[in-house]
Formats: structure tokens, C-alpha cells, sequence
């Protein structure tokens, strides 16, 4: 077993644990510290945490500027929740299953855990994982839509904070309780705003029409190891098209299924101030995008992680609302041919999620109602 490692400043109540200290995750739980809060961190891997150790804090520039020791940073996931009021999960979605079941035995009743974000699903996938675990603390699992910042770690235990969103939605398992989930955040966060339920955040998910595209698109140049930023030069106005015809089925099967959401200008507009005619021109006018290098491999988040826990949740949706989705799938099946992974079958699904041969008007009470396990 590993060894586990820590900083502990000896207080056990947290007003904030941050499971994963990758680009969000830090960024968080610095901000957090910064601002006087009693903030764990915890990451399953080791180098994060003796980078923060060796460093003597967590180390924020750009939008956010300065530095701050986090209460306990530790591997110990029990440890790290114990007493926390909230905690936010901010590891990549396809790290939500395992952070569920390492998290189930050490749950407490009342814990809010939120989702930084949750994809398309991930609220309903995360409660899932925690039954099938025995965990039968009564806690409220809510997803974010995206993250609150738009941040990279640029060296050890350093982050720099290249945006920060003006609003950012977030739903509650049930939808009765987030108003709480919001309440528990907003002092910290006042970005947070509520929305009807994890159908809108789940469907709001802006990650699924920015994210794995224009990396798709843009394969060569990733593939031959040329540098380019992801936003500004690898959304042309052909590629900002395609972002288009898919953002288009979104906003479809979100219509469908009764669920309000924006279409990617109007959210641009609404979370960054940014007014444009067309999509390709908010991009490309939206300054928190600018220096946002593109990835460096096709076995990046923007394909692992947004096409298996983003787009094929989609599908599953589509499948419900009976909306076509051919650009959706199209970006699907382009990934997988381009990776050799079989993201329909190995990507988050009616049956992980839960929500196996429902309906739409039974979809939408599974969010909305109070579910009882088993």
C-alpha cells in the first residue's frame, strides 16, 4: 500500500474538502485558503502533494494572485471528508466512479458533495456508485455544469488562473435540495446559481461542444507534435460550424426532454460577457481562451473524458427525447476510430446512470422527487 502523506494543521471540521489536486482542483482549494477558509485536499497519487509539501503551499497567479497552506493535503481519502461540509470533486469524469466507491464507507449524513462538473450524467452516475457501495449516509450529491475557472498548473504546487466564470449552474439529487447545495456555496462561490435540476446541468454541459471537436479536427497538427492553442487557432470558422450542428442537437434534446438550456453563444454571453454574431467570433473575442495551449496527444481529456462522459451520455438522452443526433455520433465514432477505444460501449450509459427504460416524464421525477435506495 501506498504511503499516505499529509499536511495537517489539526483542525478536523473542513468547510471545504477538494478531492484531486490536477488544474482545477489546486486552483480551488488555494483560492479557498486563501480567502480563510478551513480546506482540505486530497489526491490519490503522491507527487501532487509533495510538490505542495516541498513548496510550502499552493502558489495562484494570473486572475487570482497569491498563496496559501491548505488545512490537511493528503492521500487519505477517509481523512480528507471527515467532517467537511462540502466537497467538491474535481477530478476528470471518468475518475468519478473510483472517487465514489473510495468515498462511500466515509460519508457522513448531511455532506454535500458537488461535482466540478458532473458531464452529462454525472450527478445520477456518482448517487448510483454510492448505493451499489452500501453507502447509506443521507447525502445530497449536485453537479456543476463547467468549472469555475478556466486554470492550468504551470510547475509544482502553481496554478495560474487564466479566467473565472461569472456563472457557473449547479443541480441537486433531488432538485429540492439545491437551494441548500447553493446556500453552502454561495459565500465562497457566488457564481453558483441554481437551475431546475441535473437534466439542465447535465445537458448545459458546454465542455461536450468546446472540448472534443476542435481537438478531433485538429488531430494532425496534435499528432505531429505541432503547438497551437486549442480556442484561437484550432477553432477555425469550418470547425466552429461543426461545434454549431452539435451544440444544435444539444439544445434538441434538451428541448425534448422539457430541459431550458442555452445554446453555446447565449452561454458564452451570459458566463463571459462576450457578444457576438456567431460562434467562431465569441471564441475568438472571449480573452479567457487566449494561451490555452491544445493538447499535446489525442490521449487527452478533451477525448477521454469528454467523448465517453459527455457526448455518449448524450446519446442515451437522445435515445429518450427520440431526437437524431448526427453529428454527436459522428464525433463519437471519429474518436474511437482515432483512438482504438470503443467509447459506446465503454462510456457512461442509461445503466450506469441509472435510468434504464424510463421515459422522459419518468426521467424527469427520478431528478426532481426524492429517491430511496434500493
Amino acid at each position: 500500500m501506498a504511503e499516505e502523506l499529509h499536511i495537517d494543521t489539526g483542525l478536523d471540521k473542513a468547510d471545504f474538502t477538494i478531492i484531486g489536486a490536477g488544474n482545477g482542483g489546486t486552483a480551488m482549494a488555494g483560492y479557498l485558503a486563501m480567502r480563510g477558509y478551513v480546506v482540505n485536499l486530497w489526491n490519490r497519487s503522491a507527487k501532487p502533494i509533495h510538490d505542495i509539501e516541498t513548496c510550502g503551499g499552493i502558489f495562484l497567479e494570473g486572475e487570482i494572485r497569491g498563496a496559501a497552506i491548505p488545512n490537511k493535503v493528503t492521500t487519505d481519502i477517509g481523512d480528507a471528508v471527515a467532517g467537511a461540509s462540502v466537497i467538491m470533486v474535481t477530478v476528470p469524469a471518468f475518475g468519478h466512479e473510483t472517487v465514489a466507491r473510495l468515498m462511500a464507507p466515509h460519508l457522513s449524513d448531511g455532506q454535500i458533495v458537488v461535482l466540478n462538473p458532473g458531464r452529462t450524467g454525472g450527478a445520477l452516475a456518482f448517487r448510483a456508485t454510492l448505493w451499489r457501495e452500501g453507502c447509506t449516509s443521507s447525502v445530497t450529491v449536485a453537479e456543476a455544469n463547467t468549472f469555475v475557472y478556466a486554470s492550468r498548473t504551470v510547475g509544482a504546487a502553481r496554478s495560474h488562473v487564466f479566467g473565472i466564470k461569472k456563472t457557473v449552474s449547479v443541480a441537486a439529487l433531488p432538485a429540492t435540495r439545491t437551494i441548500d447545495v447553493v446556500r453552502a456555496l454561495r459565500p465562497a462561490f457566488p457564481q453558483f446559481v441554481p437551475v431546475e435540476n441535473v437534466m439542465v446541468t447535465s445537458l448545459d454541459n458546454m465542455g461536450a461542444v468546446f472540448h472534443p471537436v476542435p481537438a478531433l479536427l485538429n488531430a494532425a497538427r496534435i499528432d505531429a507534435s505541432v503547438p497551437f492553442e486549442h480556442y484561437t487557432d484550432g477553432i477555425t470558422p469550418r470547425v466552429a460550424s461543426v461545434l454549431e450542428a452539435l451544440d444544435a442537437e444539444r439544445v434538441s434534446i434538451a428541448g425534448a426532454l422539457d430541459v431550458p438550456v442555452r445554446s453555446a453563444l447565449d452561454w458564452l454571453r451570459e458566463t463571459y460577457g462576450i457578444r457576438a454574431d456567431n460562434l467562431y467570433d465569441a471564441i475568438q473575442a472571449n480573452k479567457a481562451y487566449h494561451g490555452i495551449s491544445a493538447p499535446t496527444s489525442l490521449n487527452c481529456r478533451y477525448i477521454t473524458e469528454d467523448v465517453p462522459y459527455s457526448l455518449v451520455p448524450m446519446l442515451s438522452l437522445a435515445q429518450v427525447a427520440g431526437v437524431k443526433t448526427p453529428a454527436i455520433r459522428a464525433a463519437v465514432n471519429l474518436a474511437s476510430a482515432l483512438t482504438g477505444e470503443d467509447y459506446i460501449a465503454e462510456g457512461r450509459n442509461a445503466a450506469s446512470m441509472g435510468i434504464t427504460g424510463m421515459a422522459g416524464s419518468e426521467l424527469t421525477e427520478h431528478v426532481v422527487q426524492e429517491v430511496w435506495q434500493g
